[in-house]
């Protein structure tokens, strides 16, 4: 299997570089590919060096799977022309999520949907993808009317620059500032840029992914998202009424039950999760899990994981290996 990584040096690229290694997935050539300035540096994978190429050089390889972490624009103009020449894309960018001809894959909920003519596969965003992933069972059992999320995004899901903000403001250093404002010691109630409506661009991936990937347009999902000085992931409240009532223990089983979550929710041993301890982790963990007491059907949780792992490369990896069993590739 000839994998192909686009945007191999960057912050998810090295993690889905180090995902593969972890899982032994079943690469017989790596292709580490980045931009122009990066061409010829090597990359080290399971103790083999790779040299670092360019996009034509890697579509011109041919490779069967480029899992591509490279932005927007890139993936726009590259991955028809990665599939073109017979490579099946999994982008983790926001450009194909909601192209009505792409699919949107969370493996556990609908890697079903996946064909052998699906060359180019969409990676969710990051909060969407650890919210879904706990809501899916539940909406099975008792159909989601509402969803509010408010999240509190680590600042690794903007990039090594805004770390470097944050490093810089803690140890006292003027530099770059990525952020219009500081980050440490305070909250940012912006998450990527405004649409006319005066929600985010992050607020309105949480909207219209989660109906796409669950496939129901009748949810009512409203968000806001909150830039936190935070490193190891990304954290959720949700409050999600359903059309049907539920029992809070029967909720911890059914979540305790669902691939990829982990409950943590037991208020005697202070147990519920953080984003310091879901880092390096691939799985989403799940606590605080009550009923709101102010209308019926309704239930509060706190949902946290690593955005790097299975808010990214984990997930676009999991897509890979479904693709590899289901032998559609």
């Amino acid at each position: 299997m000839r994998i192909a990584v686009v945007g191999a040096t960057g912050m998810v690229g090295e993690i889905m570089l180090k995902v593969l290694a972890e899982r032994n997935f079943p690469v017989s050539e790596l292709i580490p590919v980045a931009s122009e300035k990066s061409v010829g540096k090597e990359i080290d994978f399971k103790g083999t060096k790779y040299k670092v190429v360019g996009l034509q050089t890697a579509v011109d390889m041919k490779a069967d799977i480029a899992l591509f972490s490279a932005g927007g624009s890139t993936s726009l103009e590259w991955a028809p022309k990665f599939a073109a020449v017979g490579t099946t894309v999994i982008d983790n960018s926001s450009a194909w999520r909601m192209d009505p001809t792409k699919k949107l894959v969370v493996p556990e909920i609908n890697a079903g949907e996946l064909t052998a003519e699906d060359k180019i596969i969409a990676n969710p965003n990051c909060s969407t993808i650890q919210m879904v992933l706990a809501l899916a069972p539940l909406h099975k059992k008792y159909n989601i009317k509402r969803i509010i999320v408010s999240t509190y995004q680590s600042i690794t899901g903007t990039g090594v620059k805004a770390v470097q903000q944050f490093e810089n403001e803690c140890a006292g250093i003027e530099g770059d500032m990525v952020y219009k404002y500081k980050i440490n010691r305070n909250c940012i109630p912006q998450c990527d840029s405004f649409e006319n409506n005066g929600y985010t661009k992050e607020e309105m991936k949480l909207v219209n992914e989660t109906k796409k990937i669950l496939s129901d347009n009748s949810i009512a999902v409203t968000a806001t998202a909150v830039r936190v000085p935070v490193v190891g992931g990304h954290s959720e409240a949700l409050n999600v009424e359903f059309t049907n009532d539920f029992d809070v223990s029967e909720v911890r089983t059914i979540l305790s039950q669902t691939d990829g979550v982990v409950v943590q929710d037991n208020l005697d041993t202070f147990t519920y999760p953080m984003p310091r301890y879901a880092e390096g982790k691939n799985e989403v963990f799940v606590g605080r899990i009550r009923r709101d007491e102010s209308q019926p059907n309704t239930i509060n949780m706190w949902v946290v994981a690593d955005n790097l792992r299975k808010g990214a490369a984990t997930n676009t990896i999991q897509i890979a290996e479904y693709l590899i069993a289901a032998k559609l590739v």
